[in-house]
């Protein structure tokens, strides 16, 4: 697939968000994990850019870091993906992934659509996840499973259903007037047009 020059900065300002989100950090003083808006960064590269796209614009943050650019809360290099965070940092591209193709499936217009995206939003922008980050992390500090569910799971339950709300409520507008097609560059997509 042929990449478009418009899809590639739309990605690389995603990509900056995200880095900036990053530095928005709460530490929670029994966890190593902080609270962050990167998930939300996450959930609107998808949404906003669509499944390549959106891959693209949170692969480039992974792989810059894994280089060494200080991307993550101001830090980089392989020891921020390998350490107690780095199951989570590792999952967003296929986050961003597949928001982008199952939002691209559905009609965001109306409650319905709402309740749909803020669905995929919670799923695949949050629970997933924690699928490989909570295990990571039970590695990366020697901990059983329960207390990587207590340490990176449950405190960030309701700050991750507020982020998945956010996200519905920004990218169902957004996305009847820019589509990820526009965004992105693909003129032979019909650009659908809200409702009056």
């Amino acid at each position: 697939m042929k990449l478009s020059l418009r899809g590639i900065v739309f990605s690389a300002l995603m990509a900056a968000i995200l880095v900036l989100f990053g530095y928005i950090s709460i530490p929670i003083g029994f966890s190593p994990v902080p609270i962050t808006l990167q998930t939300l960064a996450v959930m609107l590269a998808g949404g906003l850019l669509g499944p390549l796209y959106g891959f693209l614009s949170v692969t480039m943050v992974v792989l810059l870091t894994a280089l060494g650019f200080p991307l993550l809360h101001g830090t980089g290099g392989l020891a921020v993906l390998l350490g107690p965070t780095g199951g989570y940092v590792m999952m967003w591209p296929i986050s961003a992934l597949l928001i982008g193709l199952l939002l691209a499936r559905i009609n965001i217009k109306g409650v319905t659509g709402f309740i749909l995206a803020f669905i995929i939003f919670e799923l695949f922008g949050s629970l997933l996840v924690y699928v490989s980050g909570v295990p990571w992390l039970a590695y990366a500090y020697k901990m059983d499973l329960p207390e990587a569910m207590i340490q990176g799971f449950y405190p960030y339950i309701i700050g991750d259903l507020i982020k998945s709300a956010f996200a519905a409520i920004i990218i169902a507008p957004v996305r009847m007037v820019f589509p990820p097609q526009r965004l992105t560059g693909n003129v032979h997509s019909t650009v659908v047009k809200a409702e009056s």
